[in-house]
């Protein structure tokens, strides 16, 4: 499956010790399916007065042999697994992790819920009509290090 990075950087050998930790599904190197998705992330990245590069690799792993969990939806275990990943309690079993991101779109929402603003009711109620965008969170060194080759770099000009 052929995969997006967006970063200030090209990133031939991607290393998860530069991740940063209290991300949507914790410490790992994430990338998206989705090329538009990298490419609106490339925003971010001028904001911050840095020229934004795409990354891209093909990904390809047999969900048999690692350690592999799938949120299909906003619900309320994805709610569960990123709120303790956001917090810094949760202990990442998994080598990779699919779903939804939280983003611009849902963010609002779960940041009412974690804050006890919003009960986790209210917030799937909400959730369940967004349209997830996907990412993927390698979270194994010795995974990324075995199944994600890197394809090119490219600077995106917005």
């Amino acid at each position: 499956m052929n995969v997006f990075h967006t970063s200030d950087v090209c990133v031939a050998h991607p290393d998860i010790s530069y991740s940063r930790d209290y991300l949507d599904f914790g410490k790992g190197f994430y990338v998206t399916p989705l090329r538009t998705q990298a490419e609106k992330y490339a925003a971010r990245i001028l904001v911050r007065g840095k020229n934004p590069v795409l990354n891209s690799y093909e990904l390809c792993f047999d969900k048999q042999t690692i350690r592999y969990k799938c949120f299909e939806s906003y619900n309320e275990e994805w709610l569960d697994y990123v709120a303790a990943c956001r917090d810094g309690r949760a202990v990442i079993p998994y080598d990779v992790i699919e779903g939804g991101v939280a983003d611009d779109k849902v963010f609002d929402t779960v940041d009412l819920y974690f804050s006890g603003l919003m009960s986790k009711t209210d917030a799937l109620r909400r959730l369940i009509y967004v349209e997830p965008n996907w990412q993927i969170c390698i979270a194994s060194q010795r995974v990324l290090d075995e199944n994600l080759l890197f394809v090119k770099s490219e600077m995106l000009v917005l």
